[in-house]
């Protein structure tokens, strides 16, 4: 009988166009990507200012995030950042310089911007579109224009980001 299936990692391709998910579990080494200075990575966001980048281990940076890290930009571990955000060291609009620190698990929804002299705290989130220009407590939940405490995460929410950890 002539094979009629391909596996490529963990999905079986039939003939057909036909998808199956296989037993096996594709498990893939994470690695950084490349960046340089004003080219876009290989997932397609953009740095300015690379040397001034600190990079934790498994972060996600969305495709299209412009990240200005002129006067430092820290992403630490199990970060999420979605795509079409922006994080600013410099702002030319209020000419304010300073450090951005995204804290462990910490999570940034879609078409966010992060101004200057800004850290938000270990496994808070950030909703969508928001504009933050305050520093962000630990485990709690903040959206809006400009952004703002909603509320605290619960243990529940708090719980699930362990999940993702080594």
């Amino acid at each position: 009988m002539k094979k009629c299936y391909k596996i490529v990692g963990s999905i079986v391709i039939r003939k057909r166009n036909i998808l199956k998910l296989s037993r096996k579990p594709m498990v893939a080494k994470w690695k950084k990507p490349l960046i340089k200075h004003g080219k876009l990575t290989k997932y397609h966001y953009l740095v300015h200012y690379p040397k001034n980048l600190k990079l934790g281990k498994n972060f996600d940076i969305g495709s299209f995030t412009y990240i200005n890290s002129k006067f430092g930009v820290q992403i630490d571990d199990y970060v999420q950042i979605g795509s079409h955000c922006s994080l600013y060291s410099s702002s030319t609009i209020d000419s304010k310089n300073g450090s951005i620190v995204l804290k462990k698990n910490c999570k940034i929804g879609t078409h966010s911007t992060i101004m200057p002299n800004v850290s938000i705290g270990e496994n808070s989130m950030i909703g969508a579109y928001s504009f933050v220009t305050n520093h962000v407590p630990s485990n709690q939940l903040w959206y809006g224009v400009p952004a703002k405490f909603v509320r605290k995460l619960t243990k529940k929410e708090k719980e699930n980001f362990r999940l993702f950890e080594d």
